[in-house]
């Protein structure tokens, strides 16, 4: 990509983390390129290619089955100095906060490094002629273990609050300590990330939790006090949030699939647990509704910071679901609890809970062991098992009978009719019964009406 750039007459260079992490021995996860062509001419040179983005126009490239980032080199922005027209549709508009809401004011290469956000994220390798270009003495940053933004902090993170986030994502996974000056400003400029679109927010809890540094990432968040603004939930992230992540990286390095709505499912756990523990007073009938109700308040509470796809709140609310089985073991339901086709991830959330002691951990091994029993070991093992709810079922049944329902007539012929039919000869004989009736009720007996 880089040669055809520059027989084109442009000037292409590798950038950013696929430049810092080859100089860290880590493998890149993806390529960036930064070149002086603008997005029109490189979608000209590459048929596979889209632009997107509004705020910052890049171009996405298909090649060999992998996309490659590709950015025009950016001009710097004076914040203090109104929107200037450089060339016709694009500008660099920058809001009242410092907020930077467009940015596709193009520039050169030195320009280009001065606008990248961290230090060691503003290398520039030539493949072609094996040269390092390096303006803002990121490569001092990457022998020391710092981390540090270019320019004015408080003054870059008002640009893009999301740079907040990816201090806390690099200095996690990279294992770098923030510098003195981006440390004190990353703090008072927390508050700036309720601006951020959820949209974009969702798109770095990705990229936070979920690239296998979940669980240090959660933790550089939680000393920063940065998980409570992300989030914005009405209970406190429970311990089994942090299971989860954990797993899930362990998951990652071994090279097995994750999946983001597991993940959501751990983080709004207390909170919906503690919907429930609301709802425990109403009555039996109202509590599936009650249960309906609370994921949706939970799931509501999250977009107003995040707004992660809809479709993962039909996989929350099966998991939820399914503890609520799991932890019954009603004969009637464990045959359908093990066909579910959440069974697994609704399992694998139970051993979560098990290990924070939020369940007996003879629970979960039970449900470990029934995964391999055959059909009759299990009506065995379902024979041995008696629910607090089937006890008292079978109390009220056989307390209380169910009476089955007369079915009414189609000819409008019912007891009334065949009553006024056949009235009582003696008018002393239906006193009595009214009486024996009105007896009844007072004792505590039936109160069928009297015939």
């Amino acid at each position: 990509m880089v040669a055809t750039l520059r027989e084109a007459g442009h000037h292409a260079y590798l950038v950013g983390g696929c430049v810092r992490d080859l100089l860290l021995g880590r493998a890149p996860k993806d390529f960036d390129v930064a070149t002086d062509a603008h997005p029109e001419a490189i979608c000209a040179l590459f048929p596979r290619s889209r632009p997107i983005g509004r705020r910052f126009r890049i171009v996405h490239v298909r090649m060999r089955g992998e996309v490659i980032e590709v950015s025009t080199f950016r001009s710097a922005v004076d914040a203090a100095a109104p929107p200037a027209e450089t060339t016709p549709g694009r500008t660099a508009h920058v809001a009242a906060n410092g907020v930077i809401l467009r940015d596709n004011a193009y520039g050169t290469l030195d320009e280009d490094a001065f606008r990248r956000d961290f230090t060691v994220n503003a290398l520039y390798y030539d493949p072609e002629d094996d040269m390092l270009l390096d303006y803002c003495d990121g490569m001092a940053d990457i022998a020391n273990g710092t981390l540090r933004l270019i320019g004015d902090p408080p003054t870059r993170l008002r640009e893009d609050p999301v740079r907040i986030l990816r201090a806390m994502r690099f200095a996690a996974k990279l294992d770098l300590q923030l510098d003195a000056a981006t440390e004190a400003a990353i703090a008072p400029a927390g508050a700036l990330l309720a601006d951020v679109p959820a949209a974009r927010l969702a798109d770095e809890f990705r990229k936070l939790f979920l690239t296998g540094h979940g669980a240090e990432t959660f933790a550089v968040l939680e000393r920063y006090g940065l998980d409570e603004v992300l989030f914005s939930l009405p209970q406190p992230v429970g311990e089994v949030f942090g299971k989860a992540l954990a797993n899930s990286d362990r998951r990652i390095h071994q090279g097995k699939p994750v999946t983001e709505a597991f993940l959501l499912a751990a983080l709004l756990w207390p909170s919906y647990t503690e919907h429930l523990r609301l709802a425990a007073a109403l009555p039996r009938a109202q509590r599936a509704e009650a249960r309906s109700l609370a994921s949706s308040a939970c799931f509501s509470a999250l977009r107003q910071t995040i707004a992660p796809p809809r479709r993962h709140t039909y996989f929350v609310r099966d998991v939820w679901e399914l503890q609520r089985l799991l932890e019954r073991r009603a004969a009637k339901d464990v045959p359908a609890a093990l066909a579910h086709r959440r069974f697994r991830a609704a399992y694998d959330f139970l051993l979560l809970r098990a290990q924070t002691g939020e369940v007996p951990t003879a629970l979960a091994d039970w449900w470990t062991e029934a995964q391999n029993w055959t059909p009759e070991q299990l009506r065995e093992q379902l024979g041995a098992v008696t629910t607090p709810e089937e006890e008292s079922s079978e109390q009220l049944t056989d307390a209380a009978p169910k009476r089955r329902r007369r079915r009414r007539r189609r000819d409008g012929r019912g007891r009334g009719r065949q009553r006024a039919a056949n009235p009582p000869a003696n008018p002393d004989e239906r006193a009595g019964s009214v009486s024996a009736h009105q007896a009844a009720l007072a004792n505590g007996g039936s109160a069928q009406p009297p015939l």
